[in-house]
């Protein structure tokens, strides 16, 4: 490829990045004002939850046309200036429905309520309307997932070092990874947009389970999130983020959200509270310690964690190893994966999806990095409990740490493996 085409490949990646930055204030067409941007909910058939943010922005002030260069980075410039709404009031209505809320100090909102009458049952997305009410000056339409009573489990999946690659936090590097090397960059850990729509079909092909994503990212990503979503082919659903990060003079750094993340599969749980779970998370963070709690809480709910094991470090191995010690007190079963293919092969042994998206996982992996290295997975099963007290996890993650690439291990109590056989 020569140098024109190098730069030409560039400036066309970088105008469509440019073009999606500029997403989150076009809603009002330039007129500025108070603008609603309500987020991707989700919802059973008795009730809703949905979030989103009210801010003032200045009106476009360029004449340049919807879609040009000129009116994406003035859209830009508007972005960067505008302001959260603090305790602004608002109404929501679904299905005969209305609620008031009160944003926060930046303008964030939640909305949870219970509808009148079931939603129509021929489509997944539904729309809630939204209306600012003091101060005067927008309405908005949010859409929400609510899944058809073919739906067997729902899956809630962390999106950092486990759907993509460490750096949702480095702006300009996703960008580029993104827009400029395209889907098959090294963004998405490989195989997984198989495995998530072969988890979001299920073992019939028809299932449609809900798929639920949470972020320690700031809002401010969401758009580029949905984008990387929609070009790598993996199952759009709601993605909740867990703090804002907007810089300010007053909030110079990142607000902490401890328990946050906790509280909002609790919420998860609850609003679904006939359907299982599947858990996906990575080594590195605290998703471990979450789950673990979960699995306490919620007996018999779970019906599998995979963890990405990531971490080469020696001190995560105890919490993990404390997960695997709750998850098999509650009959359910634990993979620590290094890839996609081994869950995708634990699910499938597990009746979790189709035996035919094994291939499709390995051959989206060939795509994005050649011959895959299937490695094996070790298996504590039998006697487990016995095998945990003895250490026989930590000192299997500790022989791994020697590898470039860490073992795939599924701890599983023995009432879980007769279930699955």
């Amino acid at each position: 490829m020569d140098i024109r085409s190098v730069l030409k490949t560039i400036a066309q990646a970088l105008r469509r990045a440019v073009h999606v930055l500029a997403r989150p204030v076009k809603s009002d067409r330039g007129r500025g004002g108070i603008v609603i941007q309500p987020y991707r909910g989700y919802g059973s058939r008795k009730e809703v939850f949905l979030m989103g943010r009210v801010f003032k922005q200045r009106g476009n002030i360029s004449g340049a046309q919807e879609g040009a260069l000129g009116r994406d980075l003035m859209d830009i410039a508007r972005r960067l200036l505008r302001r959260g709404i603090a305790e602004a009031v608002l109404t929501a209505r679904f299905q005969g429905r209305e609620q008031q809320v009160i944003a926060d100090r930046d303008g964030y909102f939640h909305v949870h309520l219970q509808s009148l009458q079931p939603p129509a049952e021929d489509r997944l997305w539904h729309h809630l309307d939204l209306k600012v009410i003091e101060p005067l000056g927008a309405m908005a339409r949010g859409d929400l997932f609510i899944p058809p009573s073919t739906a067997r489990y729902v899956m809630i999946s962390d999106i950092d070092d486990t759907v993509m690659y460490t750096g949702v936090a480095n702006k300009i590097k996703m960008l580029w990874r993104l827009f400029v090397q395209g889907p098959h960059s090294r963004v998405a850990f490989p195989g997984v947009a198989a495995f998530y729509r072969a988890l979001h079909n299920g073992v019939a092909g028809t299932e449609q389970n809900p798929v639920l994503y949470v972020s320690r990212g700031p809002w401010s990503l969401y758009e580029v999130l949905d984008e990387f979503f929609h070009l790598h082919g993996i199952p759009i659903g709601p993605i909740l983020f867990l703090r804002d990060w907007g810089f300010t003079p007053r909030h110079p750094f990142p607000r902490r959200r401890e328990g946050h993340k906790l509280a909002l599969i609790r919420d998860m749980l609850a609003l679904y509270q006939e359907q299982p779970f599947i858990l996906i998370g990575d080594s590195g963070q605290r998703d471990p310690e979450i789950y673990s709690q979960i699995v306490q809480e919620h007996p018999g709910r779970v019906l599998a964690i995979y963890i990405r094991h990531i971490s080469h470090q020696p001190e995560r191995h105890q919490e993990i190893e404390a997960l695997a010690k709750e998850v098999v007190n509650a009959g359910s079963t634990l993979l620590l994966a290094a890839d996609s293919f081994a869950m995708a092969e634990h699910a499938v042994e597990h009746g979790l999806i189709a035996p035919e998206a094994v291939s499709e996982v390995i051959k989206e992996r060939e795509q994005q990095q050649g011959e895959p290295d299937l490695k094996p997975t070790r298996k504590i099963k039998r006697n487990s409990q016995k095998a945990l007290e003895r250490g026989e996890l930590e000192e299997t993650l500790e022989q791994g740490d020697s590898q470039d690439t860490p073992p795939n291990v599924v701890v599983e109590s023995e009432e879980r493996e007769r279930r699955s056989h």
